[in-house]
This record gives C-alpha cells, structure tokens and sequence, in this order.
C-alpha cells in the first residue's frame, strides 16, 4: 500500500464519536439485515450499505449520524433535511439521526424500498 491509498474501516468512523453513535449504527444495521445480506463498504468519508449496489450511506459526526437512502421518488418529510435528485429516476435523501430510538418503523420501511432499489 502506498501512502495515496488509505485503508480505512468500519470501526475508524467511530473513533473519537460519541458511544450513542455506534449504538446508531448498529441498530440501523440490524434492521437493514432482516431484509437480506448487507456489505459493509467504508469508503474515506462514508460506510456504504450495500446489497448489489449501494442502498444508504452513513456519516458519522461527533454525536450523530447523518444517513444517505437512495430513492425512486422523492421524499417530502420533516425528518428529510436534504433531498437531492442524482438522476431521472434516483433521489438521495439525508436523515440526522442522534438516537437509536430514531431507528423506527418509518425509517426502515424508506430503507426496505432501497434495499430493493439495490437489487
């Protein structure tokens, strides 16, 4: 490995963050894996989900995480604080998320249909 190309883990984005954060994540993922098999992919800024392609994204920050869902229509919610169209039929849509308990049937039913976008 030269020093342009960085290794980076699952477990790097955690450092320095708040346990709640982690606690976050691992709830999200539990959900995400009683739809089938999720990649972990950690890219330098991000952890992809992954089935066949991407499905969500997750940032960490200091004390939440900021999730990334792709979706084929665009979605108007009070817990949507971004929304981007990314193409004719793609949109991401941005979650802060600051407690496990924010992982509810809403969100997991918005990560269900991109799961299935990934397949």
């Amino acid at each position: 490995m030269t020093n342009a190309t960085a290794e980076f883990t699952v477990q790097l984005h955690f450092a320095n963050r708040d346990p709640i954060v982690r606690a976050i994540y691992d709830k999200l993922l539990i959900q995400c894996r009683t739809f089938g098999p999720v990649v972990e992919a950690p890219r330098k800024t991000s952890i992809h989900l992954e089935n066949k392609s991407a499905f969500a994204g997750v940032a960490t920050r200091k004390a939440h995480l900021v999730l990334t869902i792709k979706a084929n229509a665009a979605i108007k919610h009070k817990r949507i604080h971004k929304s981007e169209r990314v193409s004719a039929a793609r949109y991401h849509h941005e979650v802060k998320l600051a407690s496990p308990t924010e992982v509810d049937a809403e969100l997991v039913g918005w990560l269900r249909d991109a799961y299935a976008l990934s397949a």
